[in-house]
C-alpha cells in the first residue's frame, strides 16, 4: 500500500507525505494504539478465561 500511495504522490501532492519516516512513524504508532486500545480488553478477558483458577502468587 506504500508504495501504491508514494506513486501518486507525483500526480497528488498530498501524498508526498507519506516519503517522510517520521509522518510514517506517526501513523505506525497511531495504528498500532488504536489497535491495543480496541482489541487489548477482549484478548486479556479472553485468556483470562482460559487460565482458569490462575496461578497462586508466592511471597
Amino acid at each position: 500500500m506504500f508504495t501504491l500511495l508514494v506513486d501518486f504522490a507525483d500526480k497528488i501532492s498530498v501524498f508526498n507525505v507519506f516519503r517522510y519516516i517520521t509522518f510514517r512513524t506517526g501513523g505506525a504508532l497511531i495504528t498500532s494504539a488504536l489497535i491495543v486500545f480496541i482489541f487489548g480488553p477482549t484478548i486479556i478477558n479472553s485468556l483470562r478465561l482460559r487460565q482458569g483458577k490462575g496461578q497462586p502468587i508466592r511471597a
